[in-house]
């Protein structure tokens, strides 16, 4: 089969892979779409990202297709119901071992041994992948596995959302203006929060996202008579992951506000805060990591036809297509998608 191997930062190439035989309690999917999220590009330039990669890998961790085939005779899915080839389908890339500390006491997101699909073993940018039943959940008939690449991001950010403590006359903040800042977006949008604003430096996304989620207000970051207010938001969801974007985060609480760190930053980064701000104006300063106990009810907003995801994908490309995107040669992309042909 097809698939692309990253065998070296910066080092993407197509290759000819053996099908992938599932195991025990594991299926085959015929690979339909996968995203290509921030974390793939991270992996690609050499950045740790949220666990490290295990090079040569073939990457892709949002990932839907068709069950092809049934590692043993009966395999129950992670929605309880028995496989069968043919099943349309989505995947959680997270497995977790079930024994660690955190994993006996409900902190799947923190499991000491996890293992990543398109990570630490091989992912959806091939024809075929393999992976646990466990993660493995079936499709409701009116969603599109276009629309489907967007569960895993989205349970992600719902598990941020729940960090949160919500009410609708509060004002917010989002720092960024990429795929899971729109997602945030909308997900606040349809919480009633009042007011909801957006930085970042790209006008052309800033302006998709004022269309989709009627911000009240954009800023670019760019430019200083640009930037959102201090003291001002009751919410402030910090979704870049670099210094200076968690510095604005920051700055941007009025006294008692919410702060959630969802931007993947690298390990050894460092920004500066004020101690006593964070005492003076009781600031509740949160971090979301990974997407426990999300993936069915991402499923469920998704088919409920509420979230706007076919608006942010702005390219569908072919896996051939896909180094040109790692390497920067293709622009403007808010969100793109592989689309794997019969």
């Amino acid at each position: 089969m097809r698939a692309l191997v990253l065998d070296r930062t910066r080092g993407l190439h197509m290759r000819q892979v053996p099908v992938p035989r599932p195991k025990a309690g594991e299926v085959l999917i015929r690979t339909a779409f996968t995203g290509v999220s921030s974390t793939d590009r991270g992996i690609y330039q050499g950045a740790q990202g949220s666990i490290e990669a295990n090079l040569p890998i073939i990457l892709g961790h949002e990932n839907c297709g068709t069950v092809a085939a049934i590692g043993t005779r009966s395999v129950t899915l992670a929605d309880g119901g028995q496989a069968a080839e043919g099943d349309r389908v989505a995947v959680d890339p997270n497995i977790t071992c079930h024994r660690c500390d955190y994993c006996r006491n409900g902190r799947p997101e923190l499991c000491r041994h996890p293992v990543v699909i398109g990570v630490t073993r091989g992912g959806g940018m091939a024809e075929y992948f393999s992976a646990p039943a466990e993660v493995v959940y079936r499709l409701p008939d009116r969603l599109e596995f276009l629309e489907s690449t967007a569960i895993g991001p989205l349970s992600c950010a719902l598990h941020g959302i729940r960090c949160l403590d919500l009410r609708p006359n509060q004002r917010a903040l989002i720092v960024g203006d990429g795929f899971m800042a729109q997602l945030f977006a909308q997900l606040l949008r349809i919480q009633g929060i009042f007011q909801i604003d957006m930085v970042g430096l790209s006008e052309t996304k800033l302006a998709r996202g004022k269309a989709l989620n009627n911000l009240h207000a954009v800023y670019r970051s760019d430019k200083r008579r640009q930037t959102p207010p201090r003291d001002h938001y009751d919410l402030v969801i910090e979704a870049v992951g670099v210094p200076a974007a968690e510095t604005m985060a920051i700055k941007a609480c009025r006294h008692g506000a919410q702060v959630l760190m969802f931007g993947v930053g690298r390990p050894d980064a460092r920004f500066t805060m004020n101690a006593y701000d964070i005492y003076r104006k009781e600031l509740t300063i949160k971090g979301s990591f990974s997407n426990p106990c999300s993936f069915d009810d991402a499923i469920s907003l998704l088919a409920s036809a509420r979230l706007d995801i076919a608006g942010l994908v702005t390219h569908t490309l072919s896996l051939e297509q896909v180094p040109d995107l790692m390497s920067g040669s293709i622009g403007g992309v808010i969100k793109a998608v592989v689309a794997f042909g019969d």
